[in-house]
Parts: structure tokens; sequence; C-alpha cells
């Protein structure tokens, strides 16, 4: 079995309490087996608790006021307190340590959610590198399709390499990332898959020349498709909605998404561009602060890339996975000039932070609301003809 982790993954260390928020709240936390057995088997007043804690039917805590029952006032763990971590099951020990499973290979992540991940994440000024290990192990996958996952891994390979390439500009990495997986969608639909490897030759000559601005309008004049432009009024006051659609796992959301409405598409059109302008006059390509800006926009659309592109070997959806890391940088940003807008036009990294994990925590961790955005990404932005095979339902 292959391992791969980016190179700051074991950088992690919970802070408990000394956290700004608590893993334990707002989601369930489901149980896995073994550990389900060990809870039944608990005895004394603790073991009692413990059991009439559990929803057995469905394998996981019960909550109280959307909290862990075991969740103290102090947000510490009281069944870690009493029994220590060894007793903590699957989700608590590995938690924000993620795993994404595919034939002879894991990859291991942190989970942007986390506030301490998000940190270290964020923070990161040199361009991520991803270290391999390797194992004994062997696993027992039935069906997949290899030499899809393969084409895959190339892929994001290249888009890897497009996006760490810090000699053009964010926004270029963007477009070029986006019309290479729209592109790569295309060749699925049209069962060129063969295509696929001249696809990303090519791609990979136009940026050695310099000339990635070419690849992007060669690819747009094919199939008009361009959604990872920033700062697109009506755009965002569309996909606002969606995500006002989503399920809510934290109240807190609703103020986040709230402020967006009250500070930049309640006003005109003109004032909204004005808005951000002025931000990035201060935080963007014109400022002081351009490098910094520019390596947060970095590193979410590599965790976002790392941690979903090639998932797409199981629902055939590559663009939407791309568009996901597209929508999610760019929402990130439309929050955080609304933070700038709430503090006084000021921002501090700790809003960069904050503001990452809370998207994080309701877009990521609930299947509902990733499969729909999912969903709705594909249907509103993979290329004219490209078909939805999920079956999910769509906003």
């Amino acid at each position: 079995m292959k391992y791969l982790k980016p190179h700051f993954y074991d950088k992690f260390i919970c802070t408990a309490g000394d956290c700004p928020d608590t893993c334990c709240a707002g989601w369930q936390i489901m149980i896995d087996e073994e550990s389900l057995e060990r809870y039944g088997k608990e005895a004394g007043e603790f073991g009692r608790h413990l059991r009439n804690s559990i929803d057995w039917e469905k394998e996981c805590f019960y909550q109280n006021n959307r909290r862990c029952a075991f969740l103290n006032e102090e947000s510490l763990c009281d069944l870690y307190k009493a029994l220590g971590p060894d007793a903590l099951c699957d989700t608590c020990k590995s938690y924000p340590r993620h795993t994404e499973e595919y034939e002879g290979l894991r990859e291991l992540s942190l989970s942007l959610s986390c506030p301490e991940a998000a940190k270290i994440i964020l923070s990161c000024k040199e361009p991520v590198r991803f270290l391999e290990e390797e194992t004994d192990e062997e696993d027992d996958f039935e069906e997949f399709d290899f030499m899809m996952f393969s084409q895959l891994e190339d892929t994001r390979d290249v888009l890897f390499s497009i996006l760490q390439d810090r000699s053009i500009s964010l926004t270029l990495r963007m477009e070029v990332c986006e019309q290479l997986a729209e592109s790569y969608q295309i060749c699925m639909e049209e069962q060129r898959e063969f295509d696929i490897d001249n696809l990303l030759r090519e791609c990979k000559r136009y940026q050695k020349e310099g000339h990635l601005q070419e690849f992007v309008l060669k690819c747009l004049a094919g199939k008009g498709v361009n959604a990872a432009s920033l700062h697109q009024w009506e755009r965002q006051k569309e996909e606002l909605q969606i995500l006002r659609h989503l399920e809510r796992l934290r109240p807190e959301w609703n103020q986040v998404l709230d402020g967006a409405d009250k500070w930049l598409y309640k006003t005109t059109k003109e004032n909204y561009h004005h808005i951000c302008n002025e931000f990035h006059e201060m935080y963007g390509l014109l400022s002081i602060h351009k490098e910094e800006w520019k390596n947060i926009g970095e590193q979410l659309l590599m965790f976002f890339v790392y941690t979903y592109f090639c998932g797409a070997v199981y629902d055939d959806m590559v663009c939407s996975k791309m568009e996901l890391a597209l929508f999610s940088a760019r929402w990130i940003q439309e929050f955080l000039i609304v933070r700038w807008l709430e503090n006084g036009k000021k921002l501090f990294m700790k809003d960069v932070e904050e503001i990452s994990w809370r998207y994080a925590r309701e877009v990521e961790h609930s299947d509902e609301n990733l499969n729909t955005l999912e969903d709705w990404l594909f249907e509103k932005y993979a290329p004219k003809g490209c078909i939805n095979t999920d079956g999910c339902d769509i906003l």
C-alpha cells in the first residue's frame, strides 16, 4: 500500500481546550463497530452513562443542542477524561486527519474545518510537497478504473504545477485549471479518453513557453465556459442562494451568509465593484500584502484539488471537482471582504483562518451539502452537452 500526504501533515497537534471552537459539535459523530462493541461492555456507572448516550440504531453519539453528549462545559471530552485516549472511536481519534481511499493508495490530508489544521495549511509559505510511504498492506477493491485514475493523477500533477507557478497571477492559474478540467470532461463525454494525454502535453507546453493565456483562449473558443473569474456580481448573488439552501450545521453560519447579503449584494453592482477594488488595493494585487494573499489562495486551491479531484474516478464528474475548488476560493474571499468591512476595513490572519474553517465545516462535513453543491456546479458550469450521471437531485 502506498500512502501520500502533504509535507506539513505530521505537524498537527490538537490544542484541546485552547481551540477557538470544538470538533464535537454541529455534526453527528459516527462510531465504528469495534468501539461500539467495547462501549457495550464497559462496566460501572460510567458504562451505563456511555450506553445511554449512544444512538445504537444510527451508531453515533446522541447530541444535546447539537453538541456531543460527552462534550462538557469546558469543551473537553468526558469520555476521554474517564477512559483515556484509547477509548475514543475512530472518528474522534483521527479527526482532523482525513483519508481518501483508492486501489493501492491512501491519500492523507488535514481537514480545513479544524482551526489548528486551517492555521497550518494557510500559513504554509512554501509550495506544498507530497511525501510517499510504502507498506506491506493489501486492499480488496473489487472494481476500480485504474486507467482513469492514472489519468486523473497525471492531470492533478499538471494542476498542481500550474497552481504553484508563482510566476503568473493567481487569477490566470485558476482560469487555466478550470479550462484543463473542462477539456478533460469533454474528452470523457466524447469517449476520447486517449486524447487526454495529448491535452496534458499541450497544457505543459503552453506553460513552459509562458503562453498559458493562449491555452485559456483556445479552450474558451471551443466551449465558452468561464467561471474562474472573481467578483461577478450576478453570479455571486445566485451562488449565495445555493449556499443558503444547503443543510445548516452551525447557526453561526447564518450570520456569515447574512453579512454577505447585507454588505455586498443589497447594494448596487457599481458599489460592489468599488468595495472589491478597494479591498484589493489593500490586500490584493496592488498592495504590500500581494504575496501573502496569493499564497493563501494557492494553499486553498491546492487543498481542495488534492482532497477531491481524483475522487472523480467514482462519479466521472471531473470538472465539478475543479469547480468546487474555484467556488470555495472565491467564496472564502467574498466572506473575507465582508469581515474586512465589519472590522472597519481591517483584516488579520485569524480572520482568514476562521472564515476558512467555518466554510469548510458547512460545505465539507455534510455529505448532502457536498453532493448537492457538486451536482449544481456540474449542471451550471460543465461544458454544454455534458451529462451528470451521478443521479443526485439538483437544487
